[in-house]
């Protein structure tokens, strides 16, 4: 399991120049609000995957009034650093060796994070839930992330040539059938994908719903996709003209979702915020049973404040499972040092605590 050993950051977010060292298998981050705690975790985040889990512009990284930033860690046997020097312009090494292209990156450094926010993945639209599997299915194969990178851009192409015609008045049908085939081919390609992983995840988050909840309710989870009823091409077809209409595509993967029921009732609208929360983590659990078996190790698991989130019972199901039944590495912040020490120590697993 490549873990992390130490991580240097450079005007990133409220970081001037700090330092970390870790030495255990198990961390604790603990500090008041605004110390940086949330800031620690997305840096080792963003070293895993070249961005940020929390913000979607590089700049509001930045530490105010500075022009860029600089992360460097140090994982069992590889150096990676990121050199951000404003103005767009940023550079990412692997063992001093640059990347052509941040993609090749992704999946070499499996992590999952656990954010207070993460609610929003089943309380939000279905954008939350194909961002989540995109995010699993980019780490585990290469192609599925250069298909999505091919299919985003051509549906950008794709909407603004709807536009066009609109602003037009007429409509170029020869170009519009050969940017539907570019659409096409990457769209069939991720949604036999999406399909094949969802099979697999859906009795994994039933089964950690119910160990977390402590309960047999029934939580039913279904992708879909306009795809299960309709051939690609067919669905452009019939969208066509309610895309002139609205001047954007309305048929195609990028209106998936997975639609997840509580006793037969859609599960954000009737569940608690217990429920929600045992969800959020049967999910996450999920993915990283996923990540795991797909790798052969247990990928980098970063908790951020979910005592907060937790009663004590759930709280401990969940360590247990995270600390003890993986060797994996796991960072957990939290504002109390007290309590995190307390949690760890009835783990019988060695633990390290940094105060911020």
């Amino acid at each position: 399991m490549p873990g992390l050993k130490k991580i240097s950051i450079t005007q990133f977010k409220n970081y001037d120049f700090s330092t970390f060292n870790f030495t255990e298998r198990v961390v604790g981050i603990c500090g008041l609000n605004g110390k940086g705690k949330t800031n620690l975790l997305d840096a080792i985040y963003y070293l895993c995957f070249t961005k940020s889990y929390f913000t979607k512009t590089d700049s509001m990284n930045v530490q105010f009034d500075k022009d860029g930033f600089r992360l460097e860690g140090f994982f069992e046997g590889d150096k990676i650093v990121c050199i951000h020097r404003g103005a767009g312009k940023k550079e990412f090494y692997l063992n001093d060796v640059e990347y052509t292209k941040f993609s090749e990156h992704i999946g070499k450094f499996p992590a999952v994070m656990i954010a207070p926010d993460d609610v929003e993945l089943i309380t939000g639209g279905s954008e939350e839930r194909r961002r989540y599997i995109d995010t699993v299915l980019s780490q585990v194969d290469h192609s599925y992330l250069q298909q999505l990178i091919v299919y985003n851009k051509v549906l950008q192409q794709r909407n603004s040539l709807l536009k066009r015609f609109a602003e037009q008045g007429k409509t170029d049908w020869p170009l519009l059938e050969v940017v539907d085939e570019q659409l096409v081919q990457p769209g069939n390609y991720i949604y036999q994908k999406r399909k094949d992983f969802t099979a697999a995840l859906i009795p994994l988050v039933q089964q950690f719903y119910q160990q977390i909840a402590g309960n047999d309710e029934a939580v039913t989870l279904q992708y879909e996709s306009q795809l299960n009823s309709t051939d690609f091409n067919a669905l452009l077809n019939q969208c066509r003209e309610k895309d002139f209409i609205l001047q954007r595509s309305n048929g195609g993967i990028h209106k998936d979702d997975i639609l997840i029921q509580l006793n037969g009732n859609v599960f954000k609208n009737t569940a608690s915020q217990g429920q929600r929360k045992s969800l959020l983590f049967a999910l996450k659990l999920a993915e990283f049973e996923m990540l795991k078996g797909d790798k052969g190790f247990a990928p980098l698991l970063l908790l951020d404040d979910v005592f907060e989130k937790l009663d004590d019972r759930r709280m401990q199901h969940l360590l247990h499972r995270v600390c003890n039944e993986n060797d994996g590495q796991v960072l957990i912040t939290d504002t109390h040092k007290e309590r995190l020490e307390q949690a760890f120590s009835g783990l019988q697993t060695p633990f390290q605590v940094i105060e911020l």
